[in-house]
């Protein structure tokens, strides 16, 4: 008789690369019994309801932040948690774009998340993300159309995904994150992972890269509208981990409120204030060991 496992398991997080045939299909009949109850499409509004740039002039919790880290690990958390709803043996993956590289190959196979956009419209034909389904319309957007769009390396104007050593460098950081705490910080760890280009020759880095090379409806702030968006943020959120293993030293920046008189009071958050929508500081957001772990 096989063993039982312990209640207090904690959820794994596999390589998407690693999915057996079952757990692919229970993952992706998951998301689609989300999108059927109309709670996938309150993730993707939440997401642009939180996508705020640097020059608007309200708190910034998402993105072009320190927050990003912590804020994105809550929110993939309560995605995880909508999907365990439906089954409880379900986690995200993570998609490691510095070894799964091809948009022919994992994860665009048709078992999962499906290929690219056809030309012309760059609308997704294949896969259970294709509008042709009828199991996928696109609610909440920033731009026309009712289907998912996929530019996969962007043919017109080819476009890399990030590579091993675009990785490397960012964890030689030491530092988590630097003043004026937005998306022109020329150093920090968080910056250097977001990608946005201070200081640099290349436009787009890391993370921001991979939405690019992705395309379509991941270029804008309703990205999760692609269901890649949740595997490609536990990638980046694994990447967080990585980094504060090798820094323990390194803790998140800034600790404490901004004064009055800085650009940035009020508008970023310091460890311990609470972040919304979930009032959760970062500082209860460092450790996810209880929550889940990275195969």
């Amino acid at each position: 008789m096989a063993e039982a496992e312990p209640k207090n398991r904690v959820p794994v997080r596999k390589n998407q690369r690693d999915l057996t045939a079952v757990e692919k299909k229970r993952l992706v009949d998951a998301v689609l019994e989300l999108k059927r109850r109309g709670e996938y499409d309150e993730f993707v509004r939440m997401h642009g309801d939180f996508y705020v740039t640097d020059g608007e002039l309200r708190p910034r919790a998402a993105h072009m932040t320190p927050s990003f880290f912590p804020w994105h690990r809550r929110y993939l958390l309560e995605f995880e948690r909508a999907l365990q709803r439906v089954d409880d043996r379900v986690t995200v993956p993570y998609w490691d774009w510095t070894r799964d590289a091809s948009p022919t190959e994992g994860p665009w196979t048709d078992d999962l998340l499906g290929g690219t956009g056809r030309p012309g419209d760059r609308r997704v034909t294949s896969g259970p993300f294709a509008y042709a389904t009828g199991g996928w319309t696109i609610n909440s957007r920033v731009a026309d159309g009712r289907y998912l769009t996929r530019d996969l390396g962007r043919p017109a104007d080819p476009l890399t995904l990030p590579t091993a050593d675009d990785v490397a460098r960012a964890m030689t950081e030491r530092e988590y994150d630097t003043p004026p705490w937005d998306s022109t910080a020329r150093g920090g760890f968080r910056n250097a992972m977001e990608g946005w280009a201070a200081g640099s020759p290349e436009r787009w880095r890391t993370h921001n890269r991979v939405h690019r090379w992705v395309g379509g409806l991941m270029l804008g702030a309703t990205s999760p509208n692609d269901p890649v968006f949740w595997l490609h943020h536990a990638f980046i959120d694994l990447l967080w981990d990585r980094w504060r293993r090798a820094r323990p030293e390194s803790g998140y920046l800034p600790r404490t409120a901004l004064p009055r008189g800085d650009r940035q009071h009020r508008r970023v958050f310091a460890l311990d204030e609470p972040l919304p929508p979930w009032d959760v500081p970062p500082s209860e957001l460092m450790d996810h060991s209880g929550w889940y772990r990275y195969a």
